[in-house]
């Protein structure tokens, strides 16, 4: 018995021949793997929108990276964070103030006092930054006595940095 495409067979009272149709599934085969091959370069990816670690992790990612001395990792966790913790700030100025670059550890240190006015440790740590590059040592002054003020229980710190302003000062030190 002979089959259908032995000797052509009919389609829709059209007959058609094995050349033909071969010729004809071949195309439909090369045009489902073009389909495949655009569709598989548009396969959604899954993204994930919201950020899997809470501000509260970033931050603690961030003293990790720091205590490990991968500075620009601390940043970016501690950019992070910043979006919804204030203490950020003093954190971000902490690594710019190690890394030298006290430009941005200043205006880090002066969005956290000014998020934050009751963050005591801004204010101290924004007087030892302007006391280590001897400069403005009146605002210094004023900013390690307000820490004083806003934060008793940290006061042997904040007294250091007021000693070693007022200590230079008087010319006592260098």
């Amino acid at each position: 018995m002979k089959s259908m495409l032995d000797s052509g067979f009919r389609l829709n009272n059209i007959e058609v021949s094995q050349s033909h149709a071969e010729t004809a599934m071949l195309r439909h085969f090369s045009l489902f793997l073009l389909i495949l091959v655009f569709a598989g370069c548009s396969i959604p990816k899954i993204i994930v929108m919201e950020d899997p670690l809470t501000p509260e992790e970033h931050l603690n990612l961030g003293v990790a990276y720091e205590h490990k001395g991968k500075y620009d990792l601390a940043i970016r966790e501690y950019e992070s964070a910043s979006k919804q913790i204030t203490i950020a700030y003093l954190y971000l100025g902490n690594v710019y103030f190690l890394k030298s670059e006290h430009d941005k550890a200043e205006a880090c240190y002066r969005k956290a006092i000014r998020k934050d006015p009751g963050l005591a440790d801004a204010y101290n740590n924004l007087a030892w930054l302007l006391y280590s590059q001897k400069k403005n040592l009146d605002e210094a002054r004023s900013l390690a006595l307000k820490a004083i003020a806003l934060n008793p229980e940290g006061k042997a710190t904040y007294l250091d940095t007021l000693k070693k302003i007022e200590n230079y000062t008087a010319g006592n030190d260098e």
